[in-house]
């Protein structure tokens, strides 16, 4: 693949960044009850609708299975999608789009705490993002902002919030796991804030990485190598390498994941990486694999579309994916409810600086 030289070039990655992550999340949202939908049971939903593989968004439920779903699932199956819904996972791209406009790229964890209470709605906040929230409104300040009454700190919170970093540093993924660690430390610890950088890391390299795999390997070299993630991580490109198939590899890393709970950033990294290995580039096998292996569906599966959609371009996005959102978001963001894609990729253009 070509590296990410041109000024059209870029564009179009960023803009299949920011697409590729609202499809991803748009797909996985109905099922993302990690304690309900399990692997096995999302892919007995898709065979009864005739839906294997799986090509386009979820196929709408019988009467029988809309009730296990998430209630937003009526705007999220495949021929009732008109923009997208509004999600957390897609607020907080949002929310650093208008960080790094706002502050720079010197901004402090102080001024990202500051954004979040003057344009985040509390009750929009969820897990180890509203402990810090509270915090936040309390008088704490970051350190313990994610460490007081916080049990959250090693969940995905932190790894959702990642992208923009990624998108800002094509090609530099040492400077954007910096910023993503600046802005995760606000609510999480340890692995949790290991994940954020991981993302962020990912993302960025896939503006220029020749391969997925390789993407995934720069990815790991800003994290610390003993930490449970990298092991992690490394025990799915190890699998992954000796041609195991997906469903095997995921069962083995599930059992060696087990205890950790579904909103985990250890597991949900797992998913992640074994969809975009055994998706290699393709933009819909990643995301519906992604999608199919379960867990925080709703938050792998938007960044698994962020990394394949940097990786191949808007323009390599299957047009099942892009024509239903019509160019528009929700969001809960104040301010920016019912903005345009293309427009939020054109903001993250302007800031973008390329490695040199």
């Amino acid at each position: 693949m070509a590296l990410a030289h041109t000024e059209t070039d870029l564009a179009d990655r960023v803009l299949g960044g920011w697409t590729g992550r609202i499809a991803g999340n748009m797909l996985g949202k109905p099922v993302e009850q990690g304690e309900i939908w399990s692997r096995d049971r999302i892919d007995r939903y898709l065979r009864r609708a005739a839906a294997l593989p799986l090509t386009d968004y979820l196929p709408e439920p019988t009467d029988d299975e809309a009730t296990a779903l998430r209630p937003e699932w009526r705007q999220c199956v495949r021929g009732r999608i008109h923009g997208s819904c509004r999600d957390d996972d897609v607020d907080y791209a949002i929310l650093g789009l208008d960080l790094l406009e706002t502050h720079g790229f010197g901004f402090s964890t102080e001024q990202v705490g500051d954004l979040w209470l003057l344009r985040l709605p509390y009750l929009q906040t969820f897990t180890a993002e509203r402990a810090a929230y509270r915090n936040l409104a309390g008088g704490l300040k970051p350190p313990l902002t994610a460490t007081y009454d916080n049990p959250y700190q090693e969940w995905i919170g932190a790894l959702i919030r990642a992208d923009i970093f990624g998108w800002t540093c094509p090609g530099d993924p040492r400077r954007a796991a910096s910023l993503a660690r600046r802005d995760a430390v606000l609510s999480h610890t340890g692995n949790g804030v290991y994940g954020a950088m991981w993302a962020a890391a990912l993302i960025a390299a896939a503006f220029t990485a020749p391969t997925v795999r390789r993407a995934v390997d720069e990815a790991l070299a800003v994290i610390p190598a003993s930490s449970r993630l990298a092991r992690t991580v490394r025990r799915v490109v190890s699998l992954h390498g000796t041609r195991l198939s997906w469903e095997d590899t995921l069962s083995t890393v599930a059992e060696e994941t087990a205890g950790t709970g579904w909103i985990h950033t250890v597991p949900n990294a797992a998913v992640l990486t074994a969809g975009l290995l055994y998706g290699d580039g393709d933009f819909t096998r990643t995301i519906t694999l992604t999608v199919r292996g379960g867990l925080d569906t709703d938050s792998n599966g938007a960044t698994a579309g962020s990394v394949a959609g940097v990786f191949g371009g808007a323009q390599a996005i299957p047009d099942q994916w892009k024509a239903p959102l019509e160019d528009r978001v929700r969001s809960a963001v104040f301010g920016f409810d019912g903005v345009r894609i293309s427009e939020l990729a054109e903001r993250t253009l302007r800031l973008a600086e390329p490695a040199a």
